[in-house]
């Protein structure tokens, strides 16, 4: 499978999830100080953001070359967590009633785009760029853990095949390799011993 067809299994998971949560879930903890209707907020954002970068102008050259680097430069060197946080809350904020229509319209655009576009194509991330289906490695991560998240707080099946979260635990473990953590993983992945407490990839 390419992540282009990764990102629409996933995508479209996460649409037929937040179909299902109940109204009253919505206020719910879910994630660190994010309720559902924010990690809701958030993880749309892997959708929205491919679209707003298919339709800005394309950089002249790719300085991170795979998913790996995007999250060892960008994610490592880049990120405000609080920035995110908040962004994560205003998008859970602009919820209405018809997001869900609104979701699905925008991934019909995206794959649009995408197909449009080529796996190729570079695009900006700051002052990064990054070919397109290595983007949407990114993106793929992104919507199957917070699929799950959102899945847990609201107590809801996932609905994500076996295939595309293999997608996000090989990325997930080359990253770990990466930042120096490949023994770890290995270890705990063999019952030789347990993960450090509170310890995370990103």
């Amino acid at each position: 499978m390419t992540s282009t067809t990764d990102f629409h299994t996933a995508a479209q998971a996460f649409l037929d999830l937040v179909g299902e949560v109940r109204i009253d879930q919505w206020e719910d903890p879910a994630l660190g100080s994010w309720n559902v209707r924010s990690l809701v907020g958030h993880t749309s954002r892997a959708i929205l953001t491919v679209e707003t970068y298919l339709k800005a102008p394309a950089p002249a050259e790719a300085n991170l070359p795979n998913a790996e680097s995007y999250y060892e430069r960008v994610l490592g060197e880049y990120t405000d967590n609080d920035a995110i946080a908040e962004r994560g809350v205003a998008a859970g904020n602009a919820l209405t009633e018809n997001s869900g229509i609104e979701f699905a319209a925008a991934l019909d655009r995206v794959m649009e785009l995408i197909a449009a576009n080529g796996p190729d194509r570079v695009v900006a991330i700051g002052q990064f760029g990054i070919p397109l289906s290595e983007y949407l490695r990114t993106r793929v991560f992104e919507l199957v853990v917070h699929n799950m998240d959102i899945a847990k707080s609201v107590n809801l099946d996932h609905g994500l095949p076996n295939d595309v979260i293999a997608s996000a635990a090989e990325l997930a473990a080359r990253v770990a390799v990466r930042s120096g953590h490949g023994v770890d993983i290995l270890f705990a992945l063999t019952g030789r011993r347990p993960l450090p407490p509170r310890f995370s990839i990103l």
